[in-house]
């Protein structure tokens, strides 16, 4: 097995960002790769004008790759922010007001997977009002998503970075998980597993895979230290790859790792281009 056996993405929210957003796709391409993936691009305007959504829409479909995830929006990212949807006032109202709109673009391009950030902690705010709004937010989401034909990712992030983010963990992630399949009865909602956060939380990455494989719904990675590509760490990342496999998944892994010092093209020395 290895890396040549799995299905990869790029996510030009963290690639590629030292060009131009409508040419990061073709960009994509020209390094050999079929799908991307995005964070809200607009991290100022869940709404943004039906021109941009459709420049966007249309530079994906120019450089010939698959949109094979969108995350709703989600604030400042990069920036202070972790999420919208269980921060209380504009903030979450924002949130709702992209759901349709991200899922309508997403629909528009065949992607059938949206991730949904919870949040932050907020000062003031009590953490049991944040869970209720974050969970009648994600029924929101988790219903849009299945009007797309679409699954509803939850991700656990890492606590030294994201020090005011509840779900720093597996287990936390997959609680939220099954109260929103709970809530909504559709069973769209699947945790995303990002080996990066998890690593830097001290899980036991193969532990984690071998309890949640099932429920997982997109692979995200990087090395740790650092964040960069695969390495330049001491993640064993083709080793738990490969036992994500042999759990049953099939899914796309999301690069989601910093280029370093070099163009994002330089990036990808590790994967062979004829398994990008």
């Amino acid at each position: 097995m290895g890396f040549a056996d799995q299905r990869f993405n790029v996510n030009l929210s963290i690639l590629f960002t030292e060009l131009p957003l409508l040419e990061r796709p073709a960009a994509a391409a020209a390094a050999g790769f079929t799908a991307v993936e995005l964070w809200w691009p607009w991290i100022d305007s869940p709404t943004p004008e039906r021109s941009e959504l459709d420049a966007l829409k249309k530079a994906i479909e120019d450089a010939g790759v698959q949109l094979t995830g969108l995350n709703f929006y989600a604030g400042q990212l990069p920036g202070p922010d972790r999420g919208a949807l269980s921060v209380p006032g504009e903030e979450s109202a924002r949130f709702r007001a992209n759901v349709d709109v991200a899922a309508e673009f997403a629909q528009s391009l065949g992607c059938k997977a949206l991730n949904a950030l919870y949040g932050n902690r907020v000062d003031g705010a009590d953490p049991a009002a944040q869970d209720a709004l974050a969970l009648e937010n994600l029924v929101l989401a988790a219903r849009a998503a299945d009007r797309i034909g679409a699954i509803l990712l939850i991700e656990a992030l890492n606590q030294p970075e994201s020090p005011l983010y509840p779900l720093v963990s597996a287990p936390a992630a997959i609680d939220v998980v099954d109260k929103v399949n709970a809530a909504t009865g559709l069973g769209n909602a699947k945790f995303l597993m990002d080996l990066y956060h998890l690593s830097m939380n001290g899980e036991d990455l193969p532990s984690v895979i071998d309890r949640y494989a099932a429920r997982t719904g997109h692979v995200q990675i990087a090395d740790n230290p650092g964040r960069g590509a695969p390495g330049t760490g001491s993640l064993p990342l083709e080793e738990l790859l490969d036992r994500l496999r042999k759990a049953g998944y099939d899914g796309w892994v999301g690069l989601e790792y910093k280029p370093g010092d070099r163009p994002s093209a330089e990036a990808f020395a590790w994967l062979p281009r004829e398994a990008r």
